[in-house]
Formats: structure tokens, sequence, C-alpha cells
């Protein structure tokens, strides 16, 4: 299976936009497989509209994909969202990863907003479903619970005329979703063996449906920093995910030594993933632009050829 090493970032930890600007150029030059932005609506901290971030990097950038880690469907209508993001990836020549996810339900996005949570895995479905079809089909009727379209069209048409379609999730109606609607999984807050169960899972799903995924399309997510662990920026992440979790965040992040997150990915390729959105540690530029300097340096290295 084709490893792919992508980058990825969920708050905005630069002082400018010049400072993201160039970080995007150090990821472009350095070979990076992708540029991955986490999304969320409504948050105190400083967050990208993932959408808009996407159409930024496609104009800003020649080479590297980017892809949203990821966007909550169940927030979104799907007519507008498939138009965007084939416009993204007709003005890019096909660089556009799409990835789609519920949130969670205790999301602020849900509960500033007043939206229902109830049955938003079906209309997330139906969501998945006539994107899909608006990306691929001349037309699209739908009769269904929350949409309903006659002979709805967009043009143009994505330039990849087999633009993905991740799904993320890590539970077992996210293995259905994935193995009906999906062309991918891309974890989230998984460990090893939590991917493991869930790539296991949407293969033995996908037979119900009559479908198949790409052996190299599935994908993990974790957040590193290379260096002692008694740094702040490692510190404050390693509170963080404590006050989340509620426990060792140990295997969830991977800090240490270039071999130590060279482990972690070597974990998730046992697990069956083979494409990986590493979030880098860091308070500022400068420590964000030197976790991706040994990320391109020292990790990237390893993958050459694989």
């Amino acid at each position: 299976m084709a490893v792919g090493i992508g980058i990825g970032l969920s708050r905005f930890p630069f002082d400018s936009a010049r400072e993201y600007w160039r970080w995007v150029e150090q990821c472009e030059t350095g070979r990076l497989d992708s540029i991955w932005q986490t999304d969320r609506l409504v948050s105190t901290e400083p967050m990208l509209e993932v959408l808009s971030t996407m159409a930024a990097l496609a104009g800003a950038t020649e080479r590297i994909r980017f892809g949203m880690n990821v966007a909550s469907i169940a927030l979104r209508d799907p007519l507008v969202t498939a138009k965007q993001c084939a416009t993204i990836d007709y003005l890019s020549n096909g660089r556009m990863l799409p990835g789609f996810g519920l949130g969670s339900t205790r999301s602020a996005d849900y509960a500033a907003t007043g939206t229902p949570t109830a049955r938003r895995g079906k209309k997330a479905n139906e969501a998945l479903q006539l994107m899909a079809r608006l990306w691929t089909e001349p037309a699209v009727t739908f009769k269904g619970e929350f949409y309903q379209y006659q002979d709805a069209v967009i043009e143009p048409k994505p330039a990849n005329a087999r633009i993905p379609l991740w799904i993320g999730g890590s539970s077992e109606v996210a293995m259905r979703r994935t193995a009906r609607y999906g062309t991918g999984w891309l974890g989230g807050l998984d460990t090893p063996a939590q991917a493991a169960v869930m790539v296991k899972g949407i293969r033995a799903k996908l037979s119900d449906y009559g479908r198949s995924i790409d052996e190299d399309h599935f994908g993990a997510t974790f957040s590193f920093y290379i260096g002692r662990d008694d740094r702040d920026a490692a510190k404050d992440t390693r509170a963080a995910m404590v006050a989340r979790l509620k426990k060792d965040p140990s295997p969830y992040i991977a800090v240490g030594e270039v071999s130590d997150i060279i482990d972690r990915i070597e974990a998730f390729r046992d697990a069956g993933c083979s494409k990986f959105v590493l979030m880098p540690i860091g308070r500022g530029w400068a420590e964000i632009s030197e976790q991706t300097r040994l990320l391109i340096e020292e990790v990237l290295p390893e993958y050459d050829g694989q």
C-alpha cells in the first residue's frame, strides 16, 4: 500500500496570515503529500473555516493536495457543499480531498445554533449520497426525509473524475456509513488498536453494499512533537488531552525522538492504515515550522518509494 504523509492543523497557531502562508510554502516545497484543516465553526480558539481554506490553498499552491479533517456534513447543505468542493477541485486540477463526518453531539457548533442532533446520522447519509451523485451524474433527482431534489445539476464537475469521499468517525455506524458511501476512511482521535477495529469492520461491511474501497484508502491522524516531553508546547497538549480524555493521552499523541514518530506510524500501518495526517504541536511560527522541518527532513525519507 502506498504510504502518504500529510500534515494538518486544528487551531490556528500563527500570529498572522503571512506566517501561515510561509508555512504552506514550506509544506509545498518539502514534498508533503497533503495539508489538512480541522473543522469547527464555533470556537473561542482561532480556527480557519475549512472550505474557504481549501479554496485559498487551491490558488496558493501548485502541487500539494488538501483536505478537511473532517467537515461536519450534518451542519452543511449538500448542494452548496458539493458545488464548493467541485469548484475547488476543478480550479486546483483535481487536488482536493473532501472528508466528512458528524462532529460530536456536544459540539458548540450544534449547541450555539440550536441545531437538533436527533437523526443527524440519517441526514448525513442523505447528504453524502447526494454529493457523490452530484459530482458524477448529469442530473440528480432525490426524495429523502431531509432533502428533496429535482433534476439538480452542478457544472463544472470535479476535475478528478474519481474525487474521493473520505468519511470520519469511530463507531459501528461510521463503519457502515463508510462502507456504503465512502471511498476511504480517515481516523481522528484513535489509537492504532482502535483504528484496526475500524479498518477491519469497514472491510467486512463492504460486501453488504456490493462495494469496494482501495486498500490504501484508510488513514490515521495523530499529533506529534519531536523533542523533549517537558517542553511547554508538549506539556500544554498533554494537559489538554488529559482534560478531554480523562486518562493518559500517550496512546493518542506521539512525543519524543524521530523514532517514536516512526514507531507510531508503523503501528497504524500494522492496523491497516497507509495515509497519515500528522498534526505538529507547537506555539507560534518558530515551533510549528521547526516541527514541520523535522517531519520533512527526518520522517519523510523513511517512506521514500513506499
